[in-house]
Parts: structure tokens; C-alpha cells; sequence
């Protein structure tokens, strides 16, 4: 197993971290570049809010799901072709979205996107995990929050821009586009990162060993349900601000694009500052300040909802939640998947899988009151935010006799 604080100095391994990064842009421009075309997508289909908004459910679960596949094929089989199989789905995919004459039709294709596009994210982590130890992976899942808040920036910046001169079908084909170039840098740069003697055996029975050995683990089971309740709280965000921002304090799709970027910066921001914080500070200091910060966003949405108040009350709240959520991040992502080099793409589709499928069920809660009101985006994000803590309490709570102990793991982790 390629286990180590740096990548060789070949030019294959230089460019690998790189294509590793990309990787992880397939789900917040899945999600992300339509979103400022929501509104008329929904009028264009005749569906109702909430129904539209199920397009982003499907999407979220699809790409949950895709990651719960792919992530134990991978450990088995490799990551490469695996990778390969769902770029090329991804590309298919995203044209039958451009296609659809319904909203229903859409939906069922936003889902089998949302499956293909989960092999990227899974894969990235994956491999990362397979060339990256101690510091260094720290460091590396502070790079994929970046990442993951620069294609958000693009994301509706682009679709922002792309809306102007085509319609939400239009953006599906550049999702396409996109895919493709993926395509061809992973032909050129991907070369297998778990080598054969490193890959496990035993087939399905194996695998849900695999599944019981990690749910066992409280340390895991805490990151991974802290991840999952705050991603709940950040898609519930991506999607309700579409409509609040637009529809009640009426934004244009580029007015909007533009806050959201705004947001998406902080996202990366707090991202690169938390994977040095969490390697050079504490693990779990940084995982609390975390879900402090996006506990005061969330509450500052729910006063929204409650009472009337500026836009940029909105918007603060709005960057102090997606920035929260990019804190905890690098840290819980370490902690879950640390001590599983051996079953790193099985680990990695679990916590991507709760972070999406959570964030899948959280995402159509915010229509309940339709597109006019605010109170059920504060509701859903102050919940998930303060279970999110509760989580946490998994992680560094000390049982007598409970092994590993947080504690030890994460000293262990920064001696790395």
C-alpha cells in the first residue's frame, strides 16, 4: 500500500493530487450549476416547488448511493476502473437530464446522475487515503473542502452566466462537457493507487463485515453522523436560498450567484484554514468550532424566519453556516478514515453516503411552507446543527474500557 507523507517526485504522481481534487468537483456542480435556473426550470415543467426541488433530492441520494457502491467495488477491484465506468455514466447521464420532457422523467435521470457522479467523490477520498498519512492527509482533506467550495463558487456563477444566452437544459450539456474533460485527464494521469495485494477478498459477505467493523467504531460512527447532520444543514441551505434569496428578497439569478459565490468563498476559506488548524492546533478543537460556527448561522436563519430582517442578516448567516460546515470537515473526514487504509473506499462511501443521503432528506423540508418563507430552512438547519453536536459527543466522550479512545486517536494522528 502506497502509504506516505508526499507523493514521488514522478511526473504521474505530481499530477495525480491534482486530478484527485477535480474529482470532488462532480458533486457541488451536479448540484450547484442549475440551481439559479431552478425557478423557471419549475415553471417551464409546470411542477409544483417542492417536486422541483426533488431534483436536487434525486440527485443527493444518487449520489449517496453511488458512493455506497463504488467505495467497496474499489477496494475490491481498484480504483481505476472503477473511476472510469462512472465518468463515463456521469457523461451519458447528465444528457438524458438535458433531454427530459417531464419533471418526473427529470427526476429519475437526476438520480442515476447523482449515482455516477458519487464514484468521483468516493474515489478521490479513496485514493487519497492511499498516498497520503498523517499530516499530509490532513492537509489533503483540507484541499478537497477547497475544492469542493471553488466548484460551488463556479458552479452558479457559471450557471448564472450560462442562464443568460440557454435554458437549464443547456447547463445539463455542459455538465456533460464537463464529465468529458474529466474523462480525458483521468485517461491521461490515473494510474492505479491500491495495488493488488492491498485489495480485499471475500466478495459481498466481505464487504458487510467491512460495514459492521466500521459502524462498531464509535469514533467513526460520531464523525460520520456529525458529517451527515451537517451536511444535512448545508444542502438544506443550497436549496432554500435559492428560493429566499430570489423569490423573497428578490435577487436576480445573477444577484444571486453572486451571494452565493460570496458564501462559497468563505466555504473555502474556512476550509484550508481548518485542515492547518486540525494539524497544527487540535483535531477536535477545530471539529468544535466547527459546529459552533454553523450553530450561530443556523440561528441566526432561524430569527429570520421568526421575525423580519435585512438581507444581510440572511446572507452573514448564510456564510457563517456553509463556513462551519467547511471547519469540521478536514478533521471529521481524518478521524473517520484514518486508521481504515485497507478499507478506505469502503469507509469513504459511508461517510459520503450519509452526507449526501442526509442532505437528500433534509433538501425538499425546506418547500414545506412554499417559496415565500424562510421559517423552514431556520427549523431544518438549527436541528441539524445541534445533532450534529450531539454526534460529536460520540467522538470525545471517554467509556471505560471503549477502544480506540478519541482521545488516543487523534494523538496518535498528530504524531503522524
Amino acid at each position: 500500500m502506497l502509504d506516505q507523507t508526499a507523493p514521488p517526485s514522478t511526473p504521474f504522481r505530481r499530477l495525480l493530487p491534482t486530478l484527485l481534487l477535480l474529482l470532488t468537483v462532480f458533486g457541488p456542480i451536479s448540484m450547484d450549476l442549475y440551481l439559479p435556473a431552478l425557478p423557471a426550470l419549475t415553471a417551464e415543467l409546470d411542477a409544483a416547488t417542492s417536486v422541483a426541488q426533488l431534483t436536487v433530492t434525486a440527485c443527493l441520494i444518487g449520489l449517496a448511493a453511488g458512493q455506497l457502491i463504488a467505495g467497496p467495488l474499489s477496494d475490491r477491484f481498484g480504483r481505476r476502473g472503477i473511476l472510469l465506468i462512472g465518468i463515463v455514466a456521469y457523461i451519458v447521464t447528465s444528457l438524458l437530464c438535458a433531454i427530459s420532457p417531464t419533471v418526473e422523467l427529470l427526476i429519475v435521470a437526476r438520480f442515476v446522475q447523482g449515482l455516477a457522479g458519487g464514484v468521483g467523490i468516493v474515489i478521490a477520498q479513496a485514493a487519497g487515503r492511499d498516498i497520503y498519512a498523517g499530516g499530509a492527509l490532513i492537509r489533503f482533506y483540507g484541499r478537497l473542502t477547497v475544492i469542493g467550495g471553488l466548484a460551488a463558487i463556479v458552479g452558479p456563477l457559471l450557471g448564472g452566466l450560462l442562464n443568460a444566452v440557454t435554458d437549464w437544459r443547456g447547463l445539463f450539456v455542459f455538465l456533460a462537457a464537463i464529465g468529458a474533460l474529466i474523462l480525458m485527464v483521468t485517461l491521461l494521469v490515473f494510474r492505479e493507487t491500491l495495488p493488488v495485494a492491498g485489495r480485499s477478498r471475500g466478495g459481498f459477505v466481505q464487504t458487510l463485515q467491512d460495514f459492521r467493523t466500521l459502524l462498531s467504531d464509535r469514533v467513526f460512527l460520531g464523525a460520520v453522523l456529525n458529517q451527515g447532520f451537517l451536511y444535512a444543514a448545508l444542502f438544506a441551505y443550497l436549496w432554500g436560498a435559492t428560493f429566499v434569496l430570489q423569490d423573497i428578497y428578490g435577487l436576480s439569478p445573477m444577484g444571486y450567484a453572486l451571494a452565493f459565490g460570496l458564501n462559497s468563498a468563505g466555504f473555502m476559506t474556512f476550509g484550508y484554514l481548518a485542515g492547518r488548524a486540525a494539524e497544527q492546533w487540535s483535531i477536535a478543537g477545530t471539529l468544535a468550532t466547527g459546529i459552533l460556527v454553523a450553530g450561530i448561522g443556523a440561528a441566526g436563519l432561524l430569527v429570520a424566519g421568526l421575525t423580519a430582517v435585512p438581507l444581510w442578516v440572511v446572507i452573514v448567516s448564510l456564510f457563517l453556516l456553509a463556513g462551519g460546515v467547511a471547519i469540521s470537515s478536514p478533521p471529521a473526514t481524518t478521524l473517520a478514515l484514518v486508521e481504515y487504509p485497507q478499507i478506505a473506499g469502503t469507509a469513504s462511501s459511508l461517510l459520503g453516503m450519509v452526507r449526501f443521503g442526509f442532505g437528500g432528506i433534509a433538501a425538499p423540508l425546506v418547500g414545506v411552507a412554499g417559496a415565500l418563507s424562510i421559517l423552514p430552512l431556520g427549523v431544518v438547519t438549527i436541528v441539524s446543527v445541534l445533532l450534529a453536536a450531539a454526534a460529536a459527543l460520540l467522538i470525545l466522550r471517554r467509556d471505560r474500557g471503549a477502544s480506540p479512545d478519541a482521545a488516543v486517536r487523534i494523538a496518535e494522528i498528530s504524531a503522524r
